[in-house]
């Protein structure tokens, strides 16, 4: 069953089955003797790294899984710092608060709510995906057997109460990004609607957020825990954003945010309730950054609009693509040791916050980009929209590698990159085709000058790509 639940950067399956408290028992046990002895083979012999951070989401089976979980850890020999229900990057947070050798957060992200499993990271919230240690947890995992474990040495277990440091680091932040206060350019606080997506945000802005000084906040799905979902807890999909759009428009509000529901995504509409995407906010946000950090490097999801490396480049700083994940965009961050990363996904990664994706933080840069000046946000972002987008589309595929050796031949005169999938630039349109971890699906990106060589491209690629398919 392990087979089953093992995703490229995390575990991820359908309750009680095939992801049950057993094979939770043996992940905890897997990933307990993987990031401790991965810690003690890099030379980090302090005694917290025998210890592991853990977290969870507010759904329902986030309890007994999580129980299950920590005693697998603890059966390892190793002990448990529990921090209760909190956002996932509250256990990047912990890793490195307190010096631990990794850390669990138990959430299945977006998925629905018969959904749940497990994020991972090592020392430093180093990311643990494909390729960087998951694979060896899923051994280890395979090896640990609950009915032979008892009368071991056990680890320790504690809880710990960290919301007030995290606060702290945050507040702290902000004050960087808007020394002058939130209400200082418009003489008010800023209205902000915040939709929980009735997951750990609902839990964690009122930790952060609630009496800050220069900030109203419009709470809509804080309620969490009873496992009733509003909408789907993904705020990619824009239907799952008509709410907050609504409640912007309602309020009269500055702008609104949806997290997902482990609140390490943040999406962002404007106070007319048009959404902003990922790319657009990279390139919206990029500008503090690079004031505090001139000539740093910016990395960015090479699926963005040509306007993100543009503006970065005209800021000073270096833009510096990245493969699609947060494995590979965290990697990127350590490598050119870079002061911001942004996805199309909602992830932003910040060196001030590990090097970690935070919807906090992100949060936190919004609402200091937004500070700066009294034009609305529609207007500071509309600068920015100087290309047409097709956002990403779907095809059903059963040929992928044959599918993207015929674009080589039928733009046999484009230029052509490989870092993700295949990039294709004609000088009329650029875009990216790549293929879907999970499913027999081509994932399309298309960009150019206007909506009709959008368009244009849309059906032309279209033809070749398969069977389009919804979202």
């Amino acid at each position: 069953m392990l087979g089953k639940v093992f995703k490229a950067y995390d575990v991820r399956a359908i309750v009680p089955k095939p992801l049950n408290t057993r094979l939770a028992w043996q992940i905890g046990h897997g990933a307990a003797r993987y990031l401790v002895e991965s810690a003690q083979e890099a030379g980090f012999d302090d005694p917290m790294m025998r210890h592991l951070a853990v977290g969870r989401d507010p759904r329902p089976t986030s309890p007994e899984l999580g129980e299950a979980l920590m005693a697998g850890i603890r059966a390892a020999g190793v002990s448990v710092i529990d921090l209760g229900v909190c956002d996932t990057p509250m256990i990047y947070f912990a890793v490195n608060h307190l010096a631990c050798a990794g850390g669990i957060q138990v959430t299945a992200s977006h998925n629905p709510v018969e959904y749940n499993g497990f994020k991972f990271c090592g020392i430093g919230a180093r990311p643990v995906g494909s390729g960087s240690g998951l694979e060896t947890i899923r051994e280890l995992a395979a090896l640990a057997d609950p009915d032979r474990a008892q009368g071991t040495d056990e680890g320790r277990y504690e809880t710990r109460d960290l919301w007030d440091a995290y606060a702290r680091r945050l507040h702290g932040l902000l004050a960087e990004e808007a020394p002058e206060g939130l209400a200082a350019t418009r003489g008010r606080p800023l209205k902000v609607v915040v939709d929980a997506s009735n997951g750990s945000a609902g839990i964690m802005c009122p930790r952060l957020f609630d009496g800050l000084e220069g900030l109203e906040i419009v709470p809509i799905n804080f309620t969490c825990g009873d496992g009733h979902y509003e909408h789907e807890p993904n705020p990619l999909v824009e239907e799952n954003l008509d709410q907050l759009r609504a409640a912007v428009r309602d309020n009269q509000a500055d702008l609104g945010v949806c997290f997902d529901g482990d609140a390490d995504r943040c999406v962002v509409v404007d106070e007319a309730g048009r959404t902003v995407g990922g790319d657009l906010l990279t390139a919206w946000l990029v500008e503090p950054i690079l004031e505090r950090s001139p000539g740093t490097a910016v990395i960015f999801d090479l699926r963005s609009s040509r306007i993100v490396p543009e503006r970065i480049t005209s800021l000073g700083g270096k833009p510096v693509p990245s493969r699609v994940g947060h494995v590979f965009m965290k990697a990127a961050l350590a490598e050119h040791e870079a002061a911001f990363g942004g996805e199309l996904s909602g992830h932003f990664y910040y060196r001030d916050m590990f090097g970690a994706d935070s919807g906090s933080r992100a949060f936190v840069s919004v609402l200091g980009a937004l500070a700066r000046s009294d034009a609305p946000m529609s207007e500071q972002v509309g600068r920015l929209r100087v290309y047409a987008q097709s956002g990403e589309v779907n095809f059903k595929n059963e040929d992928i590698e044959g599918t993207l050796a015929s674009l080589r031949d039928v733009y046999s005169d484009a230029e052509f990159g490989e870092m993700d999938g295949l990039s294709i630039d004609t000088g009329g349109w650029w875009a990216n085709i790549r293929a879907s971890n999970t499913e027999p699906l081509l994932r399309l990106n298309v960009e150019a000058a206007d909506q009709a060589a959008v368009d244009a491209a849309l059906e032309e690629l279209g033809a070749r790509l398969g069977t389009r398919v919804a979202h």
